[in-house]
């Protein structure tokens, strides 16, 4: 655990200095409003302040500075989240201090700002905090607990550095955390309901001119408040989400060597550890199963004060020097690299006490801060041929002294290091901080949201982990299973963020890859992380033995067709059920069930129902367009519709599809649902005779690829 201290203090917002556009005198004895997108916000002359809201709710926030206002202006302007409205506000308690409340034009968020204009003792003597909102009393609360992988908790204690989702049967909600200074933010809910953003007690003194913000969200849905939070502080942070193809790692399977994998700390003897993994790679390609990446976990580099790539001790140690061992790699990292032929994702720890970086390094804790060991450790991995870096162990060890410029000096310096380089990077064991500190790095793509070695137990934390991350512009990754697992698979590739395999060598299962992946190791996903749906959340927070129910999607210039996985949670079955129109999934639909191969249509505004067990079952939801046909896709893969497989979709009286195809395969069969057999043409590329069955008024259709390794193929209604 860190040193961070729960002892509620001082929060300091925004700052006056900082804003720019119109401004308007108020008279400070008689309080001032600023309202836009049905939120109102009000500062009175007391130093009172409220909030209120038309949508999705009539809902009222209060809370005071205790003192006086002193003067006021009201502003209009433009900053990241789009235009705005704001009221800015001076008071006194035990220094001169700015307020700030803004309200935004096209996005249903408020952010507060405050600003000590002295520098200020960080005590809660020193003044009240601000915000410090007295909020309404939904039933139900999630948040995420400070701990490894930053599991989620609902109706808990709330972390210092967790947002805080509030909601009610609904699904209406409203969603509060910091907006800056995340490491030493200090988050805080009493029992009356009352969320303070304040400044952990490890800051003793807050500096002249020192400016902390709060955001809050609220929504028509759990989904969509997440997403109208996620959103704002990405634009705070000038990040934008992390596409789902965005580099090797998540646009092409990987092998994995992490603890869970065959080759954790382990190999084949007579092919020592090089040899074993480039064998391992080989042969993945020669089933045609190929791996865009490889993996290498902490037995990479020498650990402990044994300078030993086993290390030493209960934890093996950290960092000794950040290069490759010498006994597994005598030829260096860049040759392993040439070896394989592929990237590399490296993993790293913490700097161990024996390390002689200890005396060449500014450190902070047991990390470093300098940013010439970031420009060096970087300038060695690119050179390598590596793509992305992995800091683990971010909840434990690999942690900085809770102060005003440690945790930049440690994140930031390696994260501009890395992207100096065009190197990506993962969190593993993030506390909920480095989630949110993860929208100041463009380069940071993924992040673990569960535990060591993904199976049937971690599947809870990895769907609400997938909305905390997703939320923030980054892809989860679930960690590394068995491709023999077919429900893990299948989960990892509805991540839309990573897909690592830890299997022997010659022991894959290339039949179940072969659902998840191309030829050419290109994962055909879909466009979004699979996240519990709306419903789910209150339904788990009242019952916490309540069915999972996660959905995500694939769309198509507006034609969006889902996916759904459910399982039960009490310990045997379960009834679920789901709209495909909550899914955006528009009009009638049909759904399918993947591994019984039928399926029903659902009527516009319908529900589907089921009874799941605990392994779960999976859908795939395809509207029923104009043409009366919904099309399935590619059903020899998890995510049919996915854009790497079916790269463009229409329906306007028939149905217009275009198959994408790796440069190796010959042929691909799609399948749909359609009243009568239809008719299928092909203006490039090639289609075959029509199979239907009368029974079931499904059909498919073998289309093979053009020149251009495409097909656009036309279905329509006989």
């Amino acid at each position: 655990m860190s040193p961070r201290t729960r002892r509620r203090v001082l929060a300091l917002p925004l700052a006056a200095l900082l804003l720019t556009g119109t401004v308007g005198v108020a008279d400070a004895r008689s309080g001032g409003s600023v309202a836009a997108a049905g939120i109102t916000a009000t500062v009175n002359a007391d130093g009172s302040y409220r909030i209120t809201t038309q949508q999705p709710a009539a809902w009222t926030f209060t809370g005071t500075v205790g003192r006086a206002v002193t003067g006021q202006s009201t502003n209009t302007g433009t900053d990241a989240i789009g235009q705005y409205q704001e009221i800015v506000f001076t008071y006194t308690d035990s220094v001169r201090r700015s307020g700030s409340i803004r309200v935004y034009q096209n996005s249903p968020v408020v952010l507060f700002g405050s600003t000590n204009l002295a520098s200020v003792a960080n005590t809660a003597a020193s003044g009240a905090t601000f915000p410090a909102l007295g909020s309404p009393a939904l039933p139900y609360r999630q948040s995420f607990q400070h701990a490894s992988w930053s599991p989620y908790v609902f109706n808990g204690t709330l972390a210092p550095d967790s947002p805080l989702l509030t909601f009610d049967a609904q699904n209406r909600g409203y969603l509060v955390s910091p907006a800056d200074n995340f490491a030493v933010a200090n988050m805080t809910r009493s029992s009356g309901n009352t969320v303070s953003a304040g400044i952990t007690s490890s800051v003793g003194t807050l500096p002249a001119g020192f400016t902390h913000r709060t955001l809050l969200a609220v929504g028509n849905g759990v989904n969509a408040t997440y997403g109208a939070w996620g959103s704002a502080l990405l634009a705070l942070g000038g990040k934008r989400p992390v596409a789902n193809d965005a580099n090797a790692t998540l646009n092409k399977l990987g092998y994995w060597t992490d603890n869970g994998a065959t080759y954790y700390y382990k190999y084949d003897t007579a092919r020592g550890y090089a040899g074993t993994l480039d064998a391992v790679v080989k042969d993945f390609a020669a089933k045609g199963t190929p791996v865009g990446y490889l993996q290498l976990d902490s037995w990479w580099y020498p650990k402990g004060s044994s300078n030993s790539w086993q290390g030493n001790g209960t934890d093996r140690g950290g960092e000794y020097t950040y290069r490759a061992a010498p006994a597994l790699f005598p030829n260096g990292l860049a040759a392993f690299k040439q070896q394989v032929g592929v990237p590399l994702v490296t993993h790293a720890r913490w700097i161990d006490p024996a390390s002689p970086y200890r005396q060449q390094y500014s450190m902070s804790g047991d990390v470093v801060k300098d940013a010439a060991f970031w420009n060096s450790t970087m300038d060695y991995l690119a050179s390598a041929g590596v793509v992305t870096y992995e800091q683990d162990w971010l909840s434990a060890k690999a942690q900085p002294k809770y102060n005003l410029t440690d945790p930049d000096g440690y994140l930031g310096n390696m994260a501009r290091a890395a992207a100096a380089k065009g190197i990506t990077m993962q969190y593993c064991m993030a506390l909920p901080w480095n989630n949110l500190q993860s929208t100041l790095y463009p380069n940071l793509e993924t992040t673990r949201v569960s535990g060591d070695r993904f199976e049937r137990g971690k599947w809870d934390a990895f769907l609400f982990g997938s909305r905390f991350a997703s939320a923030l512009g980054v892809q989860p990754w679930a960690d590394v299973f068995m491709s023999t697992e077919t429900n893990n698979l299948l989960l990892a590739t509805l991540s839309a963020g990573m897909v690592g395999v830890g299997d022997a060598l010659g022991r894959q299962s290339v039949s179940n890859l072969q659902k998840s992946v191309r030829s050419d190791g290109v994962i055909v996903k879909p466009d979004t992380a699979l996240v519990p749906l709306d419903g789910v959340y209150p339904a788990i927070a009242a019952n916490a033995n309540a069915p999972m129910v996660a959905g995500t999607t694939s769309d198509h210039n507006g034609l969006k067709g889902g996916y759904v996985f459910a399982y039960a949670r009490n310990g045997g079955s379960q009834p679920v059920s789901f709209s495909p129109n909550s899914m955006g999934v528009a009009g009638s639909a049909y759904v399918y069930n993947y591994f019984a191969g039928a399926g029903r249509v659902v009527p516009a505004g319908g529900s589907y129902t089921d009874t799941v067990t605990a392994n779960g079952s999976y859908y795939v939801v395809a509207p029923v367009g104009s043409s009366g046909i919904a099309f399935l896709g590619d059903t020899g893969k998890f995510a049919s519709l996915g854009s790497k497989r079916i790269a463009q979709l229409s329906d306007n009286g028939s149905v217009q599809a275009t198959v994408a195809f790796a440069a190796s395969e010959q042929s691909v069969t799609v399948r749909g649902y359609a009243p009568a057999a239809p008719r299928v043409t092909a203006s490039s590329g090639s289609a075959g005779a029509v199979r239907y069955d009368a029974g079931t008024h499904l059909f498919s259709v073998d289309v093979r690829p053009g020149a251009d390794h495409t097909a656009a193929i036309t279905v329509a209604a006989s």
